[in-house]
């Protein structure tokens, strides 16, 4: 993987990045892709949880939260 592609778990607050590849199948990929979590979109990182999960995700004009296991398959550019 590129040293600028990384998991989206591992968004810092306030970091963006554009998301580059779901590595979900099944019906894991088909709900993350449901929620507008696609290849080419911009996302946000607006903030985690007390124990660090979930996470508040900004993209399209709305937030959206979600877990770190499914925050795992999502790789994105920063």
């Amino acid at each position: 993987m590129d040293a600028d592609v990384l998991s989206l778990r591992s968004l810092k607050k306030g970091q963006k990045g554009i998301i580059r590849t779901i590595d979900a199948d099944g019906e894991l990929g088909r709900r993350i892709r449901d929620m507008g979590l696609v290849p080419g979109i911009q996302i946000q990182c607006m903030g985690r949880a007390p124990l660090k999960d979930p996470v508040a995700l900004r993209l399209m004009g709305f937030t959206l939260t979600l877990r770190n296991r499914e925050a795992d398959h999502i790789n994105v550019q920063v």
